[in-house]
């Protein structure tokens, strides 16, 4: 009789422990600045000015241009375009010191 009730004891604790499952989740929160380039490394950084002082975003393995309305820059556009003195906001991920832009976004069409 006890190795019965010991067999049936057994068997409710090992499909508790077969039961378990571990579950990680990962969030990934993108962040947006906004203000005016002070300083512009292609490939590299970007710094804008802000209403909080100066920021500054290191370049991901790849960013996308657009303008406000959505229009994808290309390689030239974006030599003439982007430079020290207007105004973007861009999209990031991570917190400082080690924000990774993801997407520049010209205030000008």
């Amino acid at each position: 009789m006890k190795k019965i009730l010991l067999s049936i004891a057994l068997a409710c604790v090992a499909t508790f422990a077969w039961g378990q499952v571990s579950e990680t989740t990962t969030t990934t929160t993108t962040t947006e600045g906004n203000g005016t380039i002070t300083e512009y490394t292609p490939g590299s950084a970007i710094v804008l000015r802000e209403t909080s002082g100066p920021v500054r975003y290191r370049f991901g393995k790849t960013v996308t241009y657009v303008t406000r309305s959505g229009r994808v820059l290309d390689e030239t556009t974006v030599k003439t375009r982007v430079k020290v003195g207007v105004p973007v906001r861009v999209h990031y991920v991570g917190t400082a010191p080690d924000m990774m832009v993801d997407r520049v976004i010209l205030d000008e069409d």
